[in-house]
């Protein structure tokens, strides 16, 4: 009952002018990461790209979570995969809530980014991935615009934690 009630006290801070800027945060990550893949989506079908000596734009699908760990054709996994996802955003919007200014903007940008991600697994059933670092032979993981914000989140959370008194 105490969580309840801690709750309502804090749902009313919800619509704080500080809290829109975040959101307006979030929301300039998802449509910065929803535009990119319309524009790959729309130009590139399954072919490569080549931009330099070092990235391509290559459409790959991933079905499963961060670098392509847990992809599957199976579609109760699939299922479960993306409810499990949901309830990590929703933890986050949690914590965002109920958090200092520096963790609010962290929070922004990794839910900004899983958002994004979020969406496409809804949506298309799958995420498309196009950006692909290389030098010579070696690849790197292909990812998008959304993996690159939950990436930097998540590197400025572990930043924070290392320095962080408490």
């Amino acid at each position: 009952m105490n969580f309840l009630v801690n709750f309502k006290a804090k749902a009313k801070n919800l619509f704080i002018k500080e809290n829109i800027y975040f959101f307006i945060l979030v929301t300039i990550i998802f449509l910065l990461d929803r535009i990119s893949k319309i524009k790959i989506l729309n130009n590139f079908s399954e072919a490569s790209y080549f931009v330099n000596d070092f990235i391509n734009f290559n459409l790959i699908w991933n079905i499963g979570i961060g670098f392509g760990f847990l992809s599957t054709s199976l579609t109760l996994l699939y299922n479960l995969i993306s409810i499990l996802i949901g309830l990590v955003i929703l933890a986050l919007i949690y914590f965002f809530l109920f958090s200092n200014k520096l963790d609010k903007l962290i929070y922004s940008i990794i839910i900004g980014g899983a958002l994004g991600n979020f969406y496409d697994r809804l949506v298309y059933k799958g995420v498309p991935d196009f950006i692909d670092l290389h030098y010579n032979n070696f690849h790197w993981f292909t990812f998008n615009v959304a993996d690159v914000f939950i990436t930097l989140g998540i590197f400025l959370f572990i930043v924070k934690s290392i320095f962080e008194k408490n």
